[in-house]
């Protein structure tokens, strides 16, 4: 960067030094310049004369030498000197500093500087992010380290562009700042330089799925598939396998994907309560889902005149016996009666699914600021405990307020 500075000040010192040469030059007055010319036409003049009288075409020499001695003295400026005008460079130096000014100004507005110190800053910065980055011990990284460790990453790589493990760490930089265009293209780059990989495959796989364009899914789906009949039981690419079925409409893979999953999965696994919701929605995407409730929504005329604007609907249904929901929906406000369906896809844990309960008990409350806890005068309603058999049908009408 040094050197770059260098050349622009070297410029700028040139195109300084002319403006001083040039306009510092002695300057001859225009009489001066006239007088001159005239003495030279003159002396010419009388050389042509000359010639012409050897030649014999001029008989009257000395009356044309006297006309043009009285055109000459004609011509000569009256009152005025020949002199010359030296312009002191002191008064040029407004001229120096406004071209340092504009072209300086210029570059700091157009050149992208912010952007320069802040390319060289994540150069100096990468070493100690890097570290902090493969230390669990460290805190962890902000989102604007991980930019700056990114763009890091990014020039390190023009110098080693066969490093696999930084292509990688700059795809997983990718994702996590949401940058698909970069975690693509990273960890396309890494399964040029190592195919056959595990970790890098499984990464590239990982951002296909995550794509909107259906051909990079397909893509994605050949190679899990692939990978899975080398390991059977690794639950990241089977999760991933399910995701990305499930995001092509392939529900039934999707489903048995997921259950293969449960089975590898420990009882107690944090994960358990994940995949079993993602299985009921996958069912009720699907049509396999039979058990649902029906559900009208009305509206009293007194809560009708106090509707909120930007007001939350939330509908909570229960087994009659623990306040503990059992499925829960949250919907905008909108025209009323409303009707919608419940099912397992709604379920608060998938341990008590609402096709597991035998009766239901309905509560539906308006939200003035989006609140999932009721707060004071909001309005709600709540059905009688009734019996379900899995393809009930219930009204609720909004008729009471929160003390």
């Amino acid at each position: 960067m040094s050197g770059f500075w260098f050349i622009i000040l070297a410029l700028l010192m040139v195109a300084s030094a002319v403006l001083l040469i040039a306009g510092g030059r002695k300057h001859r007055s225009v009489a001066a310049d006239r007088d001159t010319l005239n003495k030279t036409f003159y002396r010419q003049r009388l050389q042509e004369l000359e010639h012409d009288e050897q030649q014999g075409i001029v008989g009257e020499r000395a009356e044309m030498i006297r006309e043009l001695q009285q055109t000459l003295l004609l011509d000569i400026p009256q009152d005025e000197q020949i002199v010359e005008r030296n312009v002191s460079r002191w008064v040029l130096l407004p001229g120096v500093i406004v071209i340092f000014v504009v072209s300086l100004g210029f570059y700091f507005k157009t050149g992208g500087l912010v952007q320069v110190m802040a390319w060289q800053q994540a150069q100096n910065d990468l070493p100690a992010l890097r570290a902090q980055l493969m230390d669990p011990q460290a805190k962890p990284l902000s989102m604007d380290e991980l930019a700056r460790l990114g763009l890091g990453i990014r020039t390190s790589l023009q110098d080693d562009p066969q490093n696999v493990n930084d292509w990688l760490m700059l795809g997983r930089i990718g994702m996590v700042l949401n940058n698909a265009a970069t975690a693509t293209q990273a960890f396309q780059r890494a399964m040029q330089l190592a195919p056959n990989n595990p970790e890098v495959k499984l990464s590239y796989a990982d951002v296909l799925t995550r794509s909107q364009d259906p051909e990079d899914n397909r893509q994605a789906s050949v190679m899990l598939n692939q990978m899975i009949k080398t390991d059977g039981t690794n639950l990241r690419v089977l999760g991933l396998l399910a995701f990305n079925a499930f995001s092509q409409q392939n529900y039934a893979q999707a489903i048995d994907t997921w259950q293969k999953m449960l089975q590898l999965l420990p009882a107690d696994d944090k994960r358990t309560l994940m995949i079993q919701r993602s299985i009921e929605q996958a069912k009720t995407a699907s049509g396999q889902q039979n058990s649902h409730l029906s559900l009208t929504v009305q509206l009293a005329p007194g809560a009708e005149k106090m509707l909120p604007d930007g007001g939350v609907l939330y509908i909570s249904v229960t087994d009659g016996a623990s306040p503990v929901p059992v499925a829960v929906k949250k919907l905008p406000l909108s025209h009323f009666p409303l009707s919608l369906t419940l099912d397992d896809s709604n379920a608060m844990m998938p341990s008590r699914l609402l096709s597991a309960q035998h009766q239901v008990q309905v509560r539906v409350r308006i939200s003035r600021d989006g609140s999932a806890n009721p707060q004071s005068g909001d309005w709600f309603g709540l059905s009688a405990v009734t019996p379900f058999d899995g393809h009930q049908q219930l009204t609720v009408e909004i008729n009471q307020q929160q003390p």
